[in-house]
């Protein structure tokens, strides 16, 4: 899915012309088609995170076409990853090796593999959002033969340099691992909505207990407007 320039600008409520200055003096990654601007949503999303902008819940939303994939909700998605506690590690490839360790994978899945994909990601510039937060991730979604989307989160066991947006170390990462792109840029979409709340932050610093943490988030995403929760 590409988005045009009225597609961005409709979404963050500010005008075509604002857009074609973020892209001309602010960095917002485009391509040209035809002559005419188009943006990946992943990359839309990195900028915007990387920036502490509101990434609005609708952002990766697609007209459905008859298909009836039913969309989970972010916590259900959590709740099927798992919170880990305790990820060892000193550097990004070493605490990615371990949070991809965690993942519950069909047997034939390469993790080694799946490791490098990432990897040839952070090279291209962090995932780190700021505030000790990363969202490791491929602008081309990995999507995998599992049977539902699964959010893992993984709380370090010490915080170490990620190359984040504001250079503070990172002690808490989000991995997402779904069947279909369209529940994986779901799923994206959402977390940066709820990575907005002060709260929240706050709670992933502090290491909050699990359920303390979904509860939190699960009340946050109650907060989604209807219209961006049909997906």
């Amino acid at each position: 899915m590409q988005l045009g320039v009225r597609d961005v600008a409709s979404q963050f409520g500010v005008s075509d012309k604002v857009v074609l200055r973020w892209v001309d003096e602010e960095g917002l990654p485009a391509s040209k088609v035809d002559g005419q601007y188009r943006f990946n949503p992943s990359a839309l999303f990195e900028w915007a995170t990387g920036r502490g902008m509101q990434v609005p819940p609708a952002l990766f939303r697609e007209p459905q076409n008859g298909d009836r994939e039913v969309l989970p909700d972010l916590v259900d998605a959590l709740r099927a990853g798992g919170v880990v506690r305790d990820i060892p590690g000193t550097d990004k490839r070493s605490v990615l090796a371990a949070l991809i360790g965690h993942l519950q994978l069909p047997r034939n899945v390469d993790r080694d593999g799946l490791l490098q994909i990432v990897m040839a990601r952070e090279q291209l510039g962090s995932t780190g959002i700021g505030e000790g937060i990363a969202i490791p991730h491929v602008r081309n979604p990995i999507v995998l033969r599992v049977p539902k989307p699964m959010l893992l989160l993984g709380l370090l066991q010490q915080p170490i340099d990620y190359g984040a947006v504001d250079r503070n170390p990172v002690h808490s990462l989000f991995l997402v691992i779904t069947p279909t792109t369209r529940s994986h840029l779901h799923i994206l979409s959402r977390l940066g909505y709820i990575l907005q709340d002060r709260g929240i932050r706050e709670l992933l610093k502090s290491r909050a207990p699990s359920e303390q943490l979904l509860g939190a988030m699960a009340a946050v995403e109650s907060k989604i407007p209807h219209s961006a929760k049909t997906g």
